[in-house]
């Protein structure tokens, strides 16, 4: 039975939009380690759904399918918004 983790885009700290950020994923945990690749050292596994990345409109959406699937899953909150709110003046203080 593979585990799947649940949670919301954060916002890029690159950026100062939010877009995308509604938006609820679903992704698997590894079933095994990564391994060096001996010709290449690349890091690499057998492990195929490392590269699947479903998205949902909401959060039920997302448990209404790992439900149907079968899969255990686990939901990461999204971190609460925190607002520092300064005016342009504390620059020169």
């Amino acid at each position: 039975m593979s585990t799947a983790r649940i949670y919301q885009r954060p916002k890029n700290a690159m950026s100062s939009g939010r877009a995308r950020t509604s938006i609820w994923v679903l992704d698997f945990a590894p079933a095994e380690p990564k391994v060096p690749d001996p010709l290449t050292g690349w890091a690499g596994s057998g492990d195929t759904r490392d590269q699947v990345r479903l998205t949902f409109p909401t959060q039920e959406a997302a448990v209404a399918y790992a439900e149907r699937e079968g899969l255990a899953f686990t939901i990461v909150p999204a971190p609460e918004r925190t607002l520092k709110l300064q005016s342009y003046a504390d620059n020169f203080r």
